[in-house]
Parts: structure tokens; sequence; C-alpha cells
């Protein structure tokens, strides 16, 4: 009796998402819990595990939209294992698209030996504000160019990005090379390529306007910053920190540090350790507006900006109050490195209380950064540059950080921001006061 392969769910909010990419081909043995596919939401990237073992027909191809529940292929838990492993057998063609998988007017696939030229949806708004007729070719290749791949000459799997230029550009995908995770070709691959070519005739075809299906989560990250801006009072106010004391506090202890935590010591546990003590002395920068009402939250959930190549992902450390300057760093590195792995989840980014952003890791010497809603206030982090300053009637050399504290000033005074600000300012510059709570 074949095993469905259903979308699941994701979480309450979410309702659908796009088929990124099948980590396996139809025809191939499939063990229980490997990972058979990566479905993009509009809030995470996340992969589909099988729900058996057998062997896999895929009904619906990358690139298509698909809803919570839906069938997408099913596993014939009959076959058994091949012998000497489970590499690709080369199996039949797809099985026919279930109808309610996919829009009513997008044809089914054929037989991969077929080209394909019909072009099919990646994905649909996210609301009615936002455009829904973008539409790429189904097949890597345009009909009359198809690569027919073969054990010795198969071409690898591409990101949706990839396979628009791909198509656009009647490329031959076997000979791109590939960098992406787990040996996909990316966009970057392809107009890499692209431009190794050195003939005349191929440098005259090479893109001047290229056209890019928003992801889900792009659309997202650009729906919640215009709404951001338009429902806000954002004003932002600026500082600049001497980094000495930290500075001189990592190069003393961070091989001890990391000998004994496992981790390197960076910046951000004093940050967030400042930030925390500057919350609990000005609660109202920790709160947030809910209708007419304004809402105090006596907890301390420090949501992290970090940037990946699919957008800026702001993953929550919760209860920043009660963790180690170990459990901070390790907290942070966690979260970050499965926001860039595209495994973060949708509980990793709710609750947050609080925001902070470094800009400084790019170069940023200044910026004002957006609020992050429904919370009231976001700490930009700067670059550090030695500046001269005036300390005690001298002008000294010091490494010098600026700060930027952008908040909702429907909620938040000019003086108690300023005041904010100061006090994390004088924490991150007397990390001390934070140890012994004053």
């Amino acid at each position: 009796m074949p095993v469905e392969v259903k979308v699941p769910s994701f979480g309450e909010s979410i309702k659908e998402g796009v088929i990124v990419r099948w980590f396996k081909k139809s025809g191939d043995y499939v063990r229980a819990d490997e990972d058979l596919l990566e479905i993009e939401t509009d809030k995470a990237t996340n992969a589909v595990p099988s729900p058996a073992a057998g062997e896999l027909h895929i009904t619906v191809p990358e690139g298509r939209k698909v809803l919570i529940g839906a069938v997408v292929g099913q596993i014939d838990d009959s076959v058994a294992a091949p012998k000497g492993g489970s590499s690709p057998k080369g199996g039949p063609a797809p099985m026919p698209v279930p109808a309610a998988t996919m829009p009513p007017s997008t044809p089914a696939p054929t037989s991969p030996s077929a080209p394909v030229s019909t072009p099919i949806p990646l994905s649909t708004p996210l609301s009615p504000r936002m455009p829904s007729s973008s539409t790429v070719p189904a097949h890597v290749t345009p009909a009359g160019n198809s690569y027919p791949a073969t054990a010795e000459t198969s071409a690898p799997p591409l990101s949706p990005a990839a396979r628009v230029l791909v198509a656009e550009h009647r490329l031959d995908p076997r000979q791109i090379v590939p960098s992406g995770r787990g040996g996909v070709v990316v966009k970057e691959d392809v107009l890499s390529h692209m431009q190794s070519v050195t003939t005349p005739t191929s440098q005259e075809t090479l893109p001047r306007v290229v056209r890019q299906k928003m992801s889900p989560i792009r659309q997202r990250i650009a729906e919640r910053l215009m709404a951001s801006q338009q429902n806000t009072a954002t004003l932002t106010t600026f500082n600049e920190a001497d980094m000495s004391a930290i500075l001189d506090l990592r190069q003393r202890f961070k091989e001890r540090f990391q000998k004994k935590h496992g981790v390197s010591l960076g910046f951000m546990p004093f940050f967030v350790r400042a930030c925390v003590e500057a919350l609990k002395a000005f609660p109202v920068v920790n709160a947030r507006i809910e209708g007419d009402e304004i809402v105090y939250q006596n907890f301390y959930n420090i949501s992290v900006a970090v940037a990946t190549d699919k957008g800026l992902f702001v993953p929550v450390l919760k209860n920043c109050d009660q963790l180690s300057f170990a459990q901070i760093e390790q907290g942070i590195a966690d979260l970050a490195a499965r926001a860039r792995e595209g495994k973060i989840k949708p509980e990793d980014l709710a609750d947050g209380t609080f925001t902070i952003t470094n800009g400084g890791v790019f170069g940023s010497m200044m910026s004002t950064p957006i609020l992050n809603p429904p919370q009231s206030a976001i700490l930009g982090m700067h670059a550090i540059n030695k500046r001269p300053v005036v300390v005690n009637d001298q002008i000294v050399i010091r490494p010098m950080m600026y700060l930027a504290l952008s908040y909702d000033h429907r909620l938040i005074d000019g003086r108690e921001a300023v005041q904010f600000l100061v006090r994390v300012k004088e924490f991150l510059e007397n990390p001390g006061m934070a140890l012994l709570e004053l």
C-alpha cells in the first residue's frame, strides 16, 4: 500500500509553502526519516523527512506552491532496499499531479524525458497587496534544448532562481559548477558561469536585466518592514561607547573561555547583558502597544538579527536574564547556525521583546534600524574603529563604536530612550557593573 508524502504543519499561522528542491528523484529508494524535500514558507525553510522506507514517486515538482497537508509524492513501501545502498535506480516517470495540490490552470508534469515549456507559478502572494503574475519555465531547459541525464552526465539540482536563468539563457546545467548546500546550483553559480564565457557571442547574451520571483520569506520581510514604517512613529537616538574594557576582557580570557565552554567569547553576550540590565531600569522599552493598552513584559527575550542567503532572520534567545555569558554565546551561535542552514523553526522567531542588530560585521559605521513589530525598540551595533577622544582632558586613541536606538515614539518618550542608551553605554564601558548588579 503506497504511503503518501504530505506537507506537514510548520506552525499555526503557516498555510502554504514552496517546494525549493527534492533531495531524491522519482524511482530512488529512500529510507524512513531520511530528508526528502525542502519547503520554504514565509517564515523559514524546512526539510521534510520520508514517512516510510521504499521507492519514491514524486507527484509535485520543485518550484510549486503547495498547501499544508497536500500530497506531494508517494512511497512504495513494498520495494525492498537495493543491495549495496540506496543509490538512485532511475525509476519510472512521475505519477500524475493530484489536482488538489496545484492551481487548476497548471498542467500536470510529464515524463522527465520530454522537455516542458509551460510556465508554472513559483508562489502566490501572501496578501492581496502582492503581485501574483510572475512565472518561470517548468524545466531548467526550454523546448528543443533538453539535456538528457545519464549516469555519467546527470545535471545537478538547481535552485528556483538558478532554474529561471538557465532556462532564459538556454544553458547546459551540466557545465555549471554548484556551490550550494548538497551540490545545488544557485543563482550566483549561473551568473559566474555566464561571466566566465569569453566568446563575443556569449558575452552579448549576458543579462542586463534579470527578473526573479520573490521568495515567500522575502515577501514576508518586505511586508513586515513596510508595516513597521507605516504603523509606528519611529525615531532614532545615537550615542557611542568606548569598547576598551570589553576588548581587554576578551583578550585576557578568550582562551580560557573557549577551553571551558567550547565556544569563543564574542561581543554579543556583553550587549545582551547590557540591554537586559537597561530594560530592567526602563521597562517601557521592553513593552509593546496592543490596541489602546500598554503591555509590560517582565521577561527578556532578545531577538538577534542574522543575515542569511535567503534574507534577514531574527531568531529569539529566550529568558536572557537567566543565562550566563557562555549560555548566551552558545544560544546565539546555535540560532545563527540553524538560520543559515535553513533549519530555523517558527517558534524560534516568536515572543521577542527587544532586538539587537549588528551592522558592524559588514563594516557599517552608522545606521537607523527599523523596528521589529510588535516590539517597541531595537539597538543597532556598528563597526569598532579607533578614533581620537577626550578622556580626563587628554586626547587619546580609543576603540569606539557608535550605538543607535530606534524606538516607537508613540510609547517611548525621548527621555527614556536617551537614558536607556546611556545605561547600555555605561554597562559596555564598565562590564563589571552587570556582574555586580549595579
